[in-house]
C-alpha cells in the first residue's frame, strides 16, 4: 500500500502504525512486569506515547507534524481501546469497540483522501475537527454511556447488542470507503462549488445503486457507534440528528451537481434513491 501513497499518506501510515505501537509497549510491559499492577503498565504506554509526540515534533515541519501528531494519536487510541476490551470489567468493553471503530474510522478518512484524491489532502482530512456540533455529539455520548454504566452497568454488558452495533459500523464505514475509491479524484470532504475540468459524473458502482453511499454509510456508521455504546438516548438523538445533517448536506450538494451536471443529472435523480430514507435531494420542479 505504501507505495502507492503519497507522501503525506505514507507518513500518516508510518505513524498511525507507531501509535499502534504502544499496544506492543503494554504487552513487552505484560510479559515482563507481570507483577506490576496494570496501571504501571499504562503509564509505560503513555511514556510512550509522549515520547513519539517529542520525536515527531522535533523531525518533522509545522505542516507535516499536524499529520503525524493526529495519525499517531489514533494509533494510540486504537491501541487503547484494545487494552480497555481485554482488560477492563465487562461493562467497559464496549467502550473499548468504540475506541477502536472511532480510530479506524478517523484515519481511514485521511487514509481513503490520501489514496483517491491527493491534491485535496490536508490535515482536516482526519476530520476529526469535522464541527463543533459532531464534537459536542461525541462528548454526550460519552458522558451518557459513563452515566449508564455507573448506574445500570448490566445494560452494557449485552453482547448481542455490541455485535450488532460493531456489524452496523463495519458496514456503514466499508460502503464509505468503497464509495471513496469509486469516485476516486471526485470525492472531496468539501462541497464542491466550482466544476473543474476533471470533475465528471459518478454513475457506476455502489453510485449506481444510491447517489449518496458515502453519507449512507457515515450515517449507518454514525447510529452503530451507539448501538455499540447501548447509549439509547444518544441512539435517538444521533438518529435524528444524523438525518437532518445529511438532508441539507444532499440538498446543497444537489444544486451544485445539477449546476454541474443539468440533465443528466436530473435522469441521474429519476433512476437512482439517495439512499437514505425520506431524502429526495434537491429537485427541478417542472
Amino acid at each position: 500500500m505504501a507505495a502507492m501513497l503519497c507522501y503525506e499518506g505514507k507518513l500518516s501510515l508510518y505513524c498511525f502504525l507507531g501509535g499502534m505501537a504502544s499496544l506492543l509497549v503494554f504487552y513487552g510491559a505484560e510479559l515482563f512486569l507481570h507483577e506490576q499492577s496494570i496501571w504501571t503498565k499504562v503509564a509505560l504506554s503513555v511514556g510512550y506515547y509522549i515520547s513519539l509526540n517529542i520525536i515527531i515534533r522535533i523531525r518533522y515541519n509545522p505542516r507535516d507534524y499536524q499529520i503525524a501528531v493526529r495519525a499517531t494519536f489514533l494509533g494510540t487510541v486504537l491501541s487503547a481501546g484494545v487494552v480497555v476490551f481485554l482488560y477492563t470489567q465487562d461493562q467497559y468493553k464496549s467502550f473499548g469497540i468504540y475506541a477502536i471503530l472511532m480510530a479506524l474510522f478517523h484515519y481511514t478518512e485521511y487514509l481513503g483522501i490520501a489514496i483517491c484524491n491527493p491534491k485535496t489532502l490536508s490535515p482536516d482530512s482526519f476530520i476529526l475537527n469535522h464541527s463543533i456540533h459532531y464534537g459536542l455529539a461525541a462528548a454526550a455520548s460519552w458522558v451518557e454511556y459513563f452515566v449508564e454504566t455507573h448506574y445500570f452497568p448490566e445494560i452494557k454488558t449485552y453482547k448481542l447488542v455490541w455485535i450488532i452495533g460493531v456489524l452496523l459500523c463495519v458496514a456503514g464505514e466499508s460502503l464509505r470507503k468503497v464509495a471513496m475509491i469509486t469516485a476516486s479524484k471526485n470525492f472531496s470532504h468539501i462541497v464542491q462549488f466550482e466544476r473543474h475540468n476533471e470533475h465528471e459524473l459518478v454513475t457506476h458502482g455502489v453510485y449506481g445503486w444510491m447517489r449518496h453511499p458515502s453519507y449512507v454509510g457515515w450515517f449507518y456508521w454514525s447510529i452503530g457507534t451507539q448501538i455499540t455504546l447501548a447509549n439509547p438516548v444518544c441512539f435517538i438523538i444521533y438518529a435524528i440528528a444524523s438525518w437532518k445533517f445529511f438532508h441539507d448536506r444532499i440538498l446543497m450538494e444537489e444544486i451544485t451537481l445539477l449546476n454541474f451536471f443539468g440533465e443528466e443529472y436530473i435522469e441521474y435523480q429519476e433512476r437512482v434513491p439517495s439512499g437514505l430514507p425520506y431524502i429526495r435531494g434537491f429537485r427541478v420542479e417542472p
